[in-house]
């Protein structure tokens, strides 16, 4: 790869702010792979819920990284990196540049710092400690977790399965505390140099008649066949993706269509708006673009 030359560029915004029709129109004209930086998109049971490209709109540009996943498990930010590293690796030995998507921050914000280098667990020891939460409860776990690593312990709000099991299964399988991984220097994956990030720009307002308007074609399109077919057990990272639980709950007679449609657009926008308060904090040095044209001035700028 030439020096300096920026052949890693990095659209990112909030859910239904048009990165993705932007990106397609970038690389349609540019020749780059779209890479997908979204943690929903990447699992392969919901292209309708998770809003993935169409099967027109793949192929129209080279898509990598959408629906490459079971759902089972969460996508960690490691686990992207080195996923998200070999696709734009492979890109430029094909001389194109790679872009990257999405509005998932923590992902573009590894990429351009990198994360520390916390060895691979074992699946066995994350199943057995996945088991013992749900055996323990919360409450039992957290002390446990807390007596390991209180300062991991110490940053998890009441609730986050995820994030509790993650802490206790680095502690088990490395026999060092994820708190104390996460002080290593941390080199970036690619110099800083070589990365244009950018962002979408989009009025608030604007941004939640999109998400309203995106949930209504959503089910639409069969979202609720797509929640119907899914097999995976109730643990499975895939069924917290917006609309899964309200659907589901829809399906079991729980709540009725107008409910569950007002909870997942009602969800959708607090998504929205949080994706905007950390672009807005964690992204301020990426180019504003509001149209292909200002995407294109920048990367020849």
């Amino acid at each position: 790869m030439e020096e300096k030359k920026r052949t890693i560029w990095l659209l990112g915004g909030p859910t239904a702010s048009g990165k993705s029709a932007l990106a397609l129109l970038l690389a349609e004209r540019t020749g780059a792979v779209i890479i997908n930086a979204d943690s929903q998109q990447v699992y392969a049971p919901l292209r309708i819920l998770t809003a993935r490209p169409s099967m027109e709109e793949e192929a129209r540009a080279e898509h990598r990284l959408y629906g490459v996943l079971p759902g089972l498990e969460a996508c960690s930010a490691g686990k992207w990196l080195e996923l998200v590293k070999r696709e734009i690796d492979a890109a430029h030995a094909r001389g194109r540049p790679a872009l990257v998507v999405g509005g998932t921050g923590l992902y573009l914000r590894v990429l351009r710092e990198g994360i520390a280098p916390i060895p691979d667990i074992d699946p066995q020891v994350r199943q057995g400690i996945s088991a013992e939460y749900d055996g323990q409860g919360e409450a039992v776990f957290r002390q446990a977790l807390k007596a390991a690593d209180p300062d991991w312990e110490a940053r998890i709000k009441p609730g986050d399965r995820q994030r509790l099991i993650r802490g206790m299964e680095v502690w088990r399988g490395t026999g060092r505390a994820l708190s104390s991984w996460q002080q290593e220097v941390v080199i970036p994956p690619y110099p800083p140099d070589t990365i244009l990030a950018l962002q979408v720009a989009v009025e608030r307002e604007r941004l939640y008649r999109n998400c309203d308007a995106r949930v209504a074609r959503m089910f639409e399109a069969g979202a609720v066949e797509e929640v119907r077919a899914l097999s995976l057990p109730p643990e499975a990272a895939v069924r917290k993706v917006i609309g899964v639980p309200q659907i589901s709950a829809m399906l079991a007679g729980a709540v009725t269509r107008d409910e569950a449609l007002y909870d997942i657009r009602l969800q959708t926008r607090h998504y929205a708006k949080r994706q905007m308060t950390w672009f807005r904090n964690q992204y301020r040095d990426a180019a504003t673009i509001t149209r292909i044209e200002d995407a294109m001035e920048r990367l020849h700028g």
